[in-house]
């Protein structure tokens, strides 16, 4: 069982419920939540240490709070908390580096659950009607997060691979909404463009399913890589229509124009990596997690994205009239 747990990313969720929900526990004595800013909620009774994971002190913490289990759930998916793309490439990339060099240090470790992310998979118009943990790609992410993804996985294989006495837990989560994601984002715009031609599934994974299923790899012993999501799938304009917002189809010719103003009026960055979530599907088997944790997600799809839209009242932002002009400039 967990005794001293240290969890990355705690200025945001899953991170931060993740923090109180192990605090809250008999079989947990102590919880350090880290990250570069305070969290935006109390994590009481959990405690907070701002540090940053791209520095030298995590190998400190780690051997001055004897911590045992280490739950990097610091991994964003959204450019905006790090000040920009760059920002979030070397909190993602280069902080999973210096965290996974403090734990190969760390003696008294026994357990290391990571936060990914089933974007991991790419996104193509090959991709099988469900992923299962050991399917590879078929398009490999060549940027964006999922290409930091990639990376975090690769250095996370390579830690198990030298510490065999740590029990490592990866965690690919289906998209969360409210979780600074430009899908997120996207689905609260007043009017949603859409590619023309196109209308994927979509998989969603509620805020709480995540952490309970953050919280059971920290408690529990469950080795391996692990698709999370909840039952049930959306098309995207199934989706937009969920929200209360109207969607706009959107010709190919006019994506990067549309992309252009999304991005200059700080609305969405409507970025490839998004457009190919609007474009292509990416859907996961989830077996491995039930046979493995004997438990699945509590919230469906649907729910997940009805409860984001009831929490968190997507608002109307900048008008999208330019919308129907771009469209109609490429038509």
């Amino acid at each position: 069982m967990a005794r001293v747990v240290l969890v990355t990313g705690v200025s945001h969720d899953p991170g931060a419920g993740l923090a109180v929900s192990l605090a809250k526990r008999s079989d947990v004595d102590r919880v350090i939540g880290v990250d570069v800013v305070p969290p935006r909620t109390s994590i009481v009774p959990a405690e907070f240490i701002r540090a940053d994971v791209r520095g030298a002190s995590l190998s400190r913490l780690l051997d001055t709070y004897d911590v045992d289990t280490v739950a990097h759930a610091g991994v964003l998916t959204g450019p905006a908390r790090a000040g920009g793309r760059t920002g979030q490439k070397d909190i993602n990339v280069l902080g999973t580096m210096q965290l996974l060099a403090a734990c190969q240090r760390a003696e008294r470790l026994v357990k290391l659950v990571v936060r990914s992310s089933t974007v991991v998979y790419g996104l193509s118009p090959r991709n099988p009607a469900l992923f299962t943990e050991d399917e590879p790609p078929r398009t490999p992410p060549a940027s964006g997060f999922a290409k930091d993804v990639v990376e975090v996985e690769g250095y996370t294989r390579g830690f198990a691979r030298r510490r065999p006495d740590v029990t490592v837990t990866t965690l690919r989560l289906a998209y969360l909404l409210g979780d600074d994601s430009a899908l997120s984002r996207y689905l609260c715009l007043p009017v949603v463009p859409t590619v023309f031609g196109y209308d994927p599934r979509l998989q969603l994974l509620h805020r709480d399913d995540a952490v309970e299923v953050l919280v059971r790899g920290c408690v529990e012993d469950h080795p391996g890589t692990f698709n999370v999501a909840g039952a049930g799938v959306l098309t995207v304009s199934q989706a937009a229509h969920l929200a209360g917002r109207p969607t706009v189809p959107v010709f190919w010719p006019a994506v990067g124009t549309v992309a252009r103003l999304l991005r200059h009026a700080h609305v969405v960055d409507f970025n490839p990596e998004l457009a190919a979530t609007v474009m292509y599907p990416q859907i996961v088997d989830t077996s491995a997690l039930a046979g493995e944790f004997g438990w699945l997600p509590v919230h469906s799809t649907r729910e997940a994205l009805l409860d984001f839209v009831r929490d968190a009242g997507p608002r109307p932002t900048p008008p999208t009239a330019a919308f129907a002009g771009a469209e109609d400039e490429h038509a």
